[in-house]
């Protein structure tokens, strides 16, 4: 791809993740990202072909952000158990800060759209993998760091997506946690520490 269709495509993806992030999945149209990029519908026709690939490019694209924020973090030279505490800490921020655009990542909110299964598995496996090397460093000798890992990223991911989902509707009273972002902050970081207690994570 030629340096300038690289750039006019980002800035359909640019356009239509700001539509998913504002409007939410009603508003990711083709007409509603030809319009928040400036450009007419059979211009987003021409670039991927219908809604149908530029979903998959915005999917994409959504997984790309999560990686380069994860690749972001770096390491420390001696704390392998405090730096992958940070990682789950900086996944929960991405959810909380756009919970449509973590559905698009993790759930089915866009009717009847599926992403290819080669594109699924290449961006779930090649943002796991980051999840692995952290894991890697603190794990048991002889243990399978790959289970532990994606155990691991299975108890981050049921957390985030109960507190995204106790957000999204009303308070309900006596609950578990009380509805500040604080107590679901300490719960969080009391879930994933047990989870990586339970693995036999250590430095």
């Amino acid at each position: 791809m030629r340096p300038a269709d690289q750039g006019g495509r980002e800035r359909y993806l640019d356009a239509a993740l700001s539509v998913l992030v504002d409007r939410g999945v009603p508003g990711l149209t083709v007409r509603g990202v030809a319009e928040a990029a400036g450009a007419s519908t059979l211009s987003v026709y021409a670039r991927f072909g219908g809604r149908a690939g530029l979903l998959d490019a915005l999917y994409e694209r959504t997984f790309d952000s999560l990686r380069e924020l994860l690749e972001g973090l770096p390491p420390s030279s001696q704390d392998g158990v405090a730096d992958l505490l940070h990682l789950a800490l900086e996944y929960r921020r991405f959810a909380r800060e756009s919970p449509t655009r973590y559905a698009l990542m993790f759930e089915r909110p866009v009717p009847g759209f599926d992403p290819d299964p080669a594109l699924r598995s290449a961006v779930l496996r090649t943002t796991f993998t980051l999840f692995i090397a952290r894991v890697q460093r603190v794990c048991p000798p002889g243990a399978d760091a790959r289970s532990a890992a994606y155990q691991l990223w299975t108890t981050i991911h049921g957390l985030v997506g109960a507190e995204l989902l106790m957000a999204s509707r009303r308070p309900l009273p006596d609950w578990f946690i009380p509805p500040t972002d604080e107590a679901n902050e300490q719960m969080y970081r009391q879930g994933v520490t047990a989870m990586m207690t339970g693995l036999g994570l250590r430095n």
